[in-house]
């Protein structure tokens, strides 16, 4: 698919869409968006722009490419824009919708168009990303277009942010509703299948079922009754459709139909969901403002109040609780040796094995519940995203150094491969463990998004996901401002280096630590950009080159000989305004001209020394000279006085 990599002409994106600022369109995918046409072509698309701050689905715009996909707004590219009168930002084009969506005029539909309109083009739809091995999550009435009253319905786009963020709890099952929003990960198409058995009873009823409800609420109405009974159980809903949507509601994901069931025509008759109904408890467990009357309630409470509900199990009210009331010995035995386990992780700290003991606690109640950290509910798969959005940053360090994503699994037999979670993990916390400038989770962000932009504030406000945007970002801003003193170089710079450069600068970064002096800092950063601008074929860089070169100027000092600094000093600022990075480093480094340099010194010093040793010597025989000359003098005054007295006689003899 056609990506942005460095700047592009104003208002297009990938060099390939036009956008036009002045036709705004709202409701796509939940973010804003316009009205964008190929330069070659008059039909019109959407153009929907990445919220700051997100990470778009990297994984699904490149399983997707650039495929039409019946049935579904796919992406046609993407990539950074400057769209005038707004800031630079991120884009996705898809192909602009059929009609108005589904949410623009409620009203009630008959079984029979349901099934023809809805339930069959979008499992059509849902099979065709399966077999990319992608997952859609974002399916609501409001991202449901038609073009006519008797036409099949369309996928919207849902590629703009982080999986299911932007799906309100009612169209989620519970063990998603709960997380955090960034934290809910891709899941599984049975999750999208959930989300279009809710779709199917909002249509079949006109509106919204639990309408005005808080998503707290939602959730836990679902947990104690189960999905089908807590939306449609007092509703009255056509059989076959019933049958179809129970089965599609099933709390176990592996319980509901697959996309191919659903185009079953029989499937509705040949197939009823099995009701399982779950054992509750004649009293409730009061956990902060929550009453669990059964296994998952109880769970989702511990996890809501995790202070509270860490310290009722450490009492051992929990399984007494599951014991008398619930009436469940296996599992009350289950948490109480959770509780045990607890006593054993205290030798390690008692912070670190409370949240331990609140995590395998909730995995134990409710097997389908999300890993719960600290009392933050995520899948491990959404950890990509909340490292991309700041949340929960500490939490989420911790958790990683600890691996809590393998012991999650293990206490889940048969939900995940607990063997491929654990590589997970130590993967995770071998990238997190690396420490040094550009190291940590924000090195660890950068390699799990890989279209998260730069976060560095000296790239200002560019939008730049690849290193040749990178590189241009700093050359503009390089190019804008007096940055004597400062270098084009941070921790986030470094991460993003790290995560994007195919390797061997994780070396040169390493030796950025803060007690190097500016030049020597300034000429490491010269290296990484020059191996960037080299590798990457890509260039030249003068704003870049010349905020390097000033960062540099004090290196120049080695050079004893005046005249060859003179010439290098010249060198390097004309290297500097061609914006060759790679010619500036070679000068400074050039090992000819520095062994040439030395070579002058030693041979100045050993005149010098010549001198020095000359100027000693006569020195040395001053006082000798002093005498000679002494004597010579009272000769030549004697002589002179006889030359006077005979000068006398001869006058007088001449009178």
């Amino acid at each position: 698919m056609p990506s942005a990599d460095a700047s592009l002409p104003e208002g297009f994106i990938a060099g390939l869409y036009k956008v036009d600022p002045a036709r705004p369109l709202s409701g796509f995918d939940g973010a804003a968006g316009f009205v964008a046409r190929a330069a070659d072509a008059m039909e019109e698309c959407v153009a929907i722009e990445v919220q700051a701050g997100m990470a778009p689905r990297a994984l699904a715009l490149q399983a997707l490419g650039n495929r039409p996909i019946p049935g579904v707004m796919a992406p046609l590219a993407h990539g950074a824009a400057r769209v005038p009168g707004r800031k630079p930002a991120y884009y996705i084009v898809t192909p602009a919708p059929p009609g108005p969506s589904l949410a623009a005029q409620p009203r009630a539909w008959p079984q029979e168009a349901l099934f023809a309109l809805v339930l069959r083009p979008v499992a059509a739809a849902l099979e065709r990303l399966a077999a990319c091995g992608i997952t859609h999550r974002a399916i609501r009435p409001d991202n449901l277009f038609q073009a006519a009253p008797d036409g099949p319905v369309v996928l919207g786009p849902a590629w703009s942010a982080s999986p299911a963020s932007r799906q309100p709890a009612l169209y989620e099952p519970p063990y998603i509703a709960q997380c955090r929003a960034a934290g809910r990960g891709d899941g599984t198409i049975a999750d999208d299948i959930y989300a279009l058995g809710v779709v199917l009873v909002v249509l079949a009823l006109g509106r919204e079922p639990l309408a005005g409800e808080e998503p707290d609420a939602i959730v836990r109405r679902k947990l104690a009754f189960g999905s089908f009974a807590a939306m449609a159980g007092e509703e009255r809903l056509p059989g076959e459709l019933a049958g179809i949507v129970r089965a599609m509601l099933a709390e176990d994901p592996v319980q509901r139909p697959s996309p191919a069931e659903l185009l079953d025509p029989a499937f509705g008759r040949a197939r009823r969901a099995p009701h399982h109904f779950a054992r509750r408890a004649p009293e409730p467990l009061v956990i902060g403002t929550q009453e669990a009357f059964v296994p998952r309630s109880l769970a989702y409470a511990l996890a809501e109040s995790p202070q509270q509900g860490i310290r009722l199990l450490r009492l051992g009210m929990v399984d007494r609780w599951l014991r008398r009331s619930l009436g469940d010995p296996t599992l009350a035995q289950a948490v109480e040796q959770v509780t045990e386990r607890r006593a054993r992780d205290a030798a390690e700290g008692e912070e670190r094995a409370d949240s331990f003991l609140l995590m395998r606690a909730v995995a134990v109640l409710d097997p389908l519940a999300p890993l719960v950290w600290r009392g933050i509910a995520f899948w491990p798969d959404g950890l990509g995203s909340m490292l991309a959005e700041g949340d929960a940053l500490a939490p989420m360090a911790e958790m990683i150094d600890l691996e809590a994503i393998a012991l999650w699994a293990s206490c889940r037999p048969g939900r995940e491969s607990s063997a491929a979670l654990s590589m997970e993990a130590r993967r995770l916390r071998a990238l997190a463990q690396r420490g040094g400038i550009g190291g940590g989770l924000k090195r660890l962000g950068y390699i799990l998004n890989p279209l998260l932009p730069c976060r560095s504030p000296l790239v200002g406000e560019a939008v730049a996901v690849t290193l040749p945007a990178l590189l241009a970002a700093l050359d503009e801003a390089g190019g804008k401002a007096d940055r004597r003193g400062d270098l084009p170089m941070d921790a986030e710079i470094a991460a993003f280096v790290l995560a994007r450069a195919p390797g061997g600068l994780e070396s040169h970064l390493a030796r950025l630590a803060p007690a190097t002096q500016m030049p020597e800092k300034a000429l490491i950063s010269l290296r990484i950009f020059a191996s960037l601008s080299a590798s990457m074929r890509a260039g030249p860089w003068p704003g870049l080159a010349r905020w390097l070169g000033e960062a540099a100027a004090p290196l120049l000092g080695r050079w004893k000989e005046r005249s060859r600094r003179k010439a290098v000093e010249q060198q390097l600022s004309a290297l500097a305004e061609r914006g060759d990075l790679a010619a500036m480093l070679t000068v400074i480094e050039d090992p000819v001209a520095r062994a040439r340099d030395t070579q002058g010194l030693k041979e100045a010093r050993r005149s010098l020394d010549g001198i020095d040793d000359e100027l000693a010597r006569i020195a040395a025989g001053a006082p000798l000279r002093a005498e000679k000359a002494r004597h010579l003098g009272q000769e030549i005054a004697a002589g002179a006085g006889l030359a006077a007295v005979a000068l006398m006689l001869v006058m007088m003899a001449f009178g």
